[in-house]
C-alpha cells in the first residue's frame, strides 16, 4: 500500500475573484471573474498528498448546506478517505479570494464548519490517527484542537508536520517539541520568530529562531527564492524551480502535501523538498486552488 497521510485541518469553499491589483480600503474594484473552487489550507493538503501518491485520510469538519456536500464530493473524487470528516449544523467555512494581474492574491477566512472540529473529535477518530505515518496540521482551526493533534502525533510516534498558517500568532511553546518539521512562508516566519524575513540571511536567522524554541526542522518556503531548511547543525538553501507564475494561491498546500508524500513513501529529506518544490511549481502555474495541484505523473515529467 502507499504511504499513509492524515491530513487534520480546514474544508473551505473558495470564492475566487480576478482583478486588475488588489482593491484598497473602502475601494471598490470592478472584477473580471468569479468562481467557486473547494479549498481550505487542510483539504488542498490532502488532495495534494492523495495525487501526489499518498493514500490519505481527512479528519475536518464541513456545514450541513451545499459548499459542504462539495467539499466532501471533492475529496472523495481523489480517492482520498472521508470517514473523520464530520458534517455539522453550521455553514461551511469560505474563502473569499482575490487575485490580481500579477498573480498575488489577497483572503479573508470564515471559519464556520471548521470550528466544531475538537479535541473530542480528534479522539473519536483516534484509529485513524494510529493507522498514519505522517500527519499534517494546519492552523484554520481551532488552536486547542491543533495542539492535542500534534502532541498525539508525537505519542503516537508518527512524523509530524504542522504548517503554521495563517499565523497571528506566536506558538504555544510546548507545541515546538512535537514538531518534526515546521513549514512557514516569509510572513509566518516573521510572526513567529519576532524577526522580519525579507532574504535568505533573515530567513536562516528566523529558522535558527525556530529551532532554538524546540522544532525538529524547520523550512522556511520562501516564493519564487525557493526555501530555507535548517535542521539544527546547518542551514541549506534550495533554489526555486523557474515558472511562469498564474496564480499562486495553493503553492504552499501543494509543497507540504508533496513534501509529505514523498517522506512519508520514503524518500530522503533532501529528495522530497525538491519533489515538493516541483510539485509547488507547476501548481503556480494554473488558476485555483485544488484544480491547480498537479499529478505524480506531471511532477515526474517535469524532473525529467
Amino acid at each position: 500500500m502507499p504511504a499513509k497521510v492524515v491530513v487534520i485541518g480546514s474544508l473551505n469553499m473558495d470564492l475566487v475573484t480576478r482583478a486588475p491589483r488588489l482593491p484598497r480600503g473602502g475601494e471598490t474594484l470592478i472584477g473580471e471573474s468569479f468562481a467557486t473552487i473547494p479549498g481550505g489550507k487542510g483539504a488542498n493538503q490532502a488532495v495534494a498528498a492523495a495525487r501526489l501518491g499518498a493514500q490519505v485520510s481527512m479528519v475536518g469538519c464541513v456545514g450541513n448546506d451545499a459548499y459542504g456536500e462539495q467539499l466532501r464530493g471533492a475529496l472523495l473524487a481523489e480517492g482520498i478517505d472521508c470517514q473523520a470528516v464530520r458534517v455539522v449544523e453550521d455553514s461551511s467555512g469560505v474563502a473569499l479570494i482575490v487575485v490580481d494581474d500579477n498573480s498575488q492574491n489577497a483572503i479573508v477566512i470564515v471559519a464556520g464548519a471548521n470550528g466544531a472540529l475538537t479535541a473530542e473529535v480528534l479522539d473519536g477518530v483516534d484509529a485513524v490517527l494510529q493507522s498514519a505515518d505522517v500527519i499534517i496540521c494546519q492552523l484554520e482551526v481551532p488552536d486547542a484542537t491543533v495542539g492535542h493533534a500534534l502532541k498525539r502525533g508525537r505519542e503516537l510516534g508518527k512524523i509530524v508536520i504542522l504548517n503554521p498558517a495563517p499565523a497571528s500568532h506566536t506558538l504555544p511553546a510546548d507545541w515546538y517539541a512535537c514538531v518534526d518539521y515546521l513549514i512557514p512562508n516569509e510572513s509566518e516566519a516573521a510572526v513567529l520568530s519576532g524577526l522580519a524575513v525579507d532574504s535568505l540571511e533573515t530567513a536562516e536567522a528566523a529558522a535558527a529562531h525556530l529551532i532554538a524554541a524546540g522544532a525538529g526542522k524547520v523550512i522556511v518556503t520562501l516564493g519564487a527564492q525557493g526555501l530555507m531548511f535548517a535542521n539544527g547543525a546547518s542551514f541549506e538553501h534550495f533554489p526555486a524551480p523557474r515558472v511562469k507564475a498564474v496564480d499562486t494561491t495553493a503553492a504552499g498546500d501543494t509543497f507540504v502535501g508533496g513534501f509529505a508524500a514523498a517522506l512519508a513513501s520514503g524518500k530522503s529529506e533532501v529528495d522530497a523538498i525538491r519533489f515538493g518544490q516541483v510539485a509547488a511549481a507547476l501548481s503556480v502555474t494554473r488558476s485555483g486552488a485544488q484544480p491547480s495541484i498537479p499529478t505524480l505523473l506531471e511532477v515526474q515529467a517535469f524532473k525529467s
